[in-house]
């Protein structure tokens, strides 16, 4: 019965992720500044670049939310609006604001990123936590599959010196090797 549950939470990520390629064709050109605060966080312009939610505080000192396309490229990704489904497998916020690999220290939010129904169905969450982590001197891979226990990948990166401060485009670009994110799943046909 367990592997039934599991074929089928696989056949809808598959749908979905299909359904979103399907989406993402027909949205045409996507513009950071063009997007709400709904769609902007998670999302990547059609030049390849991520978006990112700002708070923004006018002189009348109400607040106000602006996406705005970051120097942060995603690889082998462009125009990208990130699905519902995936925000949810992967313990992701729509009102997440700015990049920041903050969250890799959080347990509950490396089980879900780690987790067949994110890791294995959003290509874009791995994409950039994958470029988060290497920015952190940490891969990905390996940090998911330490013993299967994300927990104790969350304690070796704090054993590694990993320290979450500053924006994060600064740790990305100070990266000496080229480092290549998972490949693109295929789609389904």
């Amino acid at each position: 019965m367990a592997s039934k549950y599991i074929s089928l939470k696989t056949g809808l990520a598959i749908l979905a992720l299909a359904l979103c390629f399907f989406v993402q064709i027909t949205l045409g050109e996507i513009t950071c500044e063009h997007l709400d605060r709904d769609t902007c966080a998670f999302a990547v312009s059609s030049s390849g670049k991520r978006c990112v939610l700002e708070k923004l505080v006018r002189r009348s000192g109400e607040e106000a939310y602006a996406c705005r396309t970051s120097e942060i490229e995603a690889d082998k990704l462009k125009g990208w609006i990130e699905i519902d489904q995936c925000i949810k497998a992967c313990g992701l916020d729509r009102k997440t604001l700015g990049i920041s690999s903050d969250s890799l220290l959080e347990s509950r939010f490396t089980e879900k990123l780690c987790s067949p129904l994110c890791y294995d169905s959003c290509p874009n969450v791995v994409d950039l936590y994958f470029n988060l982590a290497a920015g952190e001197g940490v891969f990905l891979p390996r940090f998911c599959e330490v013993d299967s226990n994300p927990r104790r990948g969350t304690f070796e990166i704090l054993s590694s010196g990993f320290v979450a401060a500053g924006p994060v485009h600064e740790h990305v670009k100070s990266t000496d090797a080229p480092i290549a994110a998972p490949a693109l799943a295929p789609l389904p046909y």
